[in-house]
C-alpha cells in the first residue's frame, strides 16, 4: 500500500483535521497514513507547537494498524537537540521526519527572516541550517526540502540546484551518509515548474546514493490527503527511487 507520510491532525497547533476523516479519505484513496504532527520546541512565536507524546499516543493508538501509523515532525533548530531527542523517548514513534521550518529563530513562513536578504543569503543560510541539524538529529527522514520556496517574497522562489549546487550537496551528502530518506513533499507539485526545479535534486540525491523517498502531502484538512500524488509517482520512477515508508522507525519499501 502506497503511504501519504506527512498528516497534521488536531494534535497539530495549525490543523484541526479529525483522525476519522483523515481516515475516510484515505480509505476512498487506498492510501496508507502516517500522522506526523508538529514538535517545534521553543518556537518564538505565540502559536504552541508542541503536544503531549503520551496523550497522543493514548488517543491514536487504537486507530494505529494497516493503515495508519504515528509519527512526528520534529522543527529541527541548535536550540531544540536536547528537548527532541528527550520527546522521542515518550512513545514509539513509527516515524521522525525532520524539517527546518525555523532559521535564526525565524520562521521562514514569516516575511522578517527575508528582510534585508537577498536571495542567495536567504537560501544558503537555510540549506546550512539543514545541512548541520540533520547532521546531528535523530530522525528517519529530511521533511519538504523546498519549504523555504513556499513564502519567500523573491520573484523566483524556487531551488534552483545549480545556484545552490554546493549547499544542497551538502544537504544530500549528510542524509545519504545517515541514512535518512528524503521526502518528497508534493503540496507544491501542482505547478509543472516545480516539478521541473526538484527533480536535479532528487537525481544528485540518487547519484549521491539515494535509494529510498517518502511521499507526503503535507496535509492539514482531508481533501489535501494524496494531493498531487499521480504526478509526484513520475518522479522516483523516472530516477530509480523507490516509494517508502517507515513502521517503527524500520524503512518498508
Amino acid at each position: 500500500m502506497l503511504f501519504d507520510n506527512h498528516i497534521h491532525t488536531e494534535f497539530s497547533a495549525d490543523s484541526e483535521m479529525q483522525a476519522k476523516d483523515a481516515l475516510q479519505q484515505a480509505e476512498r484513496l487506498d492510501l496508507g497514513l502516517i500522522f506526523t504532527e508538529h514538535y517545534d520546541f521553543g518556537y518564538p512565536y505565540e502559536q504552541d507547537f508542541t503536544f503531549s507524546p503520551k496523550e497522543y499516543w493514548n488517543a491514536y493508538s487504537p486507530l494505529r494498524g494497516e493503515r495508519l501509523r504515528l509519527g512526528v515532525e520534529l522543527g529541527m533548530t541548535p536550540g531544540s537537540r536536547e528537548a527532541n531527542a528527550e520527546f522521542l523517548q515518550e512513545v514509539p514513534f513509527d516515524m521522525v521526519i525532520g524539517s527546518i521550518h525555523l532559521v535564526e529563530q525565524k520562521d521562514l513562513y514569516f516575511p522578517e527572516f527575508y528582510e534585508g536578504k537577498d536571495k542567495g543569503e536567504a537560501y544558503r543560510a537555510y540549506f546550512a541550517a539543514m545541512a548541520e541539524e540533520a547532521a546531528l538529529q535523530d530522525i528517519d527522514v529530511l521533511g519538504h526540502i523546498d519549504y523555504i520556496s513556499r513564502k519567500a517574497p523573491y520573484e523566483d522562489p524556487g531551488i534552483c540546484y545549480e545556484e545552490f549546487r554546493d549547499e544542497i550537496d551538502l544537504v544530500l551528502q549528510t542524509i545519504v551518509r545517515r541514512g535518512i530518506v528524503l521526502e518528497l513533499n508534493t503540496r507544491r507539485l501542482a505547478d509543472q515548474q516545480t516539478f521541473r526545479e526538484l527533480e536535479p535534486v532528487y537525481r544528485r540525491y540518487a547519484e549521491l546514493g539515494g535509494k529510498y523517498v517518502t511521499l507526503g502531502s503535507d496535509a492539514h484538512s482531508a481533501d489535501c490527503i494524496g494531493m498531487n500524488f499521480e504526478r509526484a509517482r513520475e518522479l522516483p520512477d523516472m530516477l530509480g527511487l523507490q516509494c517508502a515508508t517507515f513502521c517503527e522507525r524500520k524503512l518498508q519499501s
